[in-house]
């Protein structure tokens, strides 16, 4: 079974929530941290749940989220 990674990238997400409505697995909250632009950007709560359907990562208008697959060895 694929295990994936999701980056989020604190500096540029703007807070929007869309990550967060979209995921299937509900994987996202918002952090309780201020980003350099005075928001608070997404954060993965579960990463173990995530199944890679890059919803979150389709949906936010900035570009902050990086879906990644760990390659089995």
């Amino acid at each position: 079974m694929a295990k994936f990674e999701v980056r989020v990238d604190g500096n540029v997400c703007k807070g929007c929530e869309l990550c967060r409505i979209y995921c299937p697995k509900k994987i996202l909250a918002m952090s309780t941290q201020i980003n350099d632009r005075g928001y608070s950007p997404a954060e993965i709560t579960r990463q173990e749940d995530c199944i890679g359907c890059k919803a979150c990562a389709i949906m936010c208008p900035d570009g902050a989220i990086s879906i990644y697959e760990e390659v089995a060895q």
